[in-house]
């Protein structure tokens, strides 16, 4: 489709639940209409996990695309729309988990990107990522709220210290665990021939900045790349479920290609 960013837009996304476990709380969606785009992984016991994630989902995508419609919309920059997605869908999966003595203790990792114009504004809370890829490299621009990432960036840990360690699961923020939430925003402008990936930490455990860039690159579609990620991940085991949206931007005629 025709994106307000005046460049084509596509979009592809897949998720699988990896050689270990056999359900799949993560969760995937966006709205091309209000272009937003989210990625969650669950964590909760039974089904409380698959709750989770796709209740914050849905309910993302939900406010973020009212609030384009609301009388207050003109006064709202397109970060206070996420910020104000982020804690609805925060306070959606605590209301639930409040609600049903089954989901106490639920939560869920979020990762979400939006578009204005030229700008795409990504926000986080957990340790699902974001990643920009442009002339053939690969940044991550999110930054992990996990115990092991807090550990590193304040000196404590060495990345391979944090690699061998068993904390790999333990995050410092989640979306639905407290009443309030706060999320990291980052900002890029686009350009023709970006392309941004969304994805879960049942990915990123197996591919760093470099490999993402290799498998998105050498493959002849977004559908592809994703199938690509995810193979990828359960080539070498896989014991999470493996998550990934990807946005490819280009100019050219109007037209989406999403899975």
């Amino acid at each position: 489709m025709e994106s307000q960013t005046g460049l084509k837009l596509e979009v592809a996304g897949l998720t699988d639940v990896g050689c270990k476990r056999t359900n799949n709380e993560d969760s995937l969606g966006y709205d091309l209409a209000s272009q937003v785009f989210v990625v969650c992984d669950g964590m909760g016991g039974m089904a409380a996990g698959e709750v989770a994630s796709s209740t914050a989902v849905h309910k993302l995508i939900q406010s973020f695309g009212e609030m384009a419609t609301s009388p207050v919309a003109e006064s709202l920059t397109i970060e206070e729309r996420l910020y104000y997605a982020i804690a609805a869908a925060n306070q959606e999966v605590c209301a639930l988990a409040r609600a049903n003595h089954d989901l106490r203790g639920m939560g869920t990792t979020l990762v979400a990107a939006c578009l204005d114009g030229r700008k795409i504004v990504i926000g986080n809370v957990g340790d699902s990522r974001a990643y920009f890829l442009r002339d053939g490299g690969c940044v991550q621009i999110t930054l992990d709220h996990s115990y092991l990432a807090e550990q590193i960036r304040n000196g404590v840990m060495t990345e391979d210290d944090a690699e061998a360690s068993p904390l790999q699961s333990l995050i410092t923020r989640a979306i639905g665990t407290t009443d309030s939430v706060e999320p990291d925003l980052f900002s890029a402008e686009l350009e023709a021939g970006d392309i941004v990936l969304l994805t879960t930490d049942g990915l990123t455990r197996y591919a760093d900045a470099n490999a993402i860039a290799r498998l998105i690159f050498g493959q002849a579609n977004l559908q592809q790349a994703c199938q690509a990620l995810i193979d990828a991940a359960k080539v070498q085991g896989a014991v999470d479920n493996v998550t990934c949206v990807l946005l490819h931007f280009s100019e050219g005629d109007s037209g989406a290609y999403s899975i």
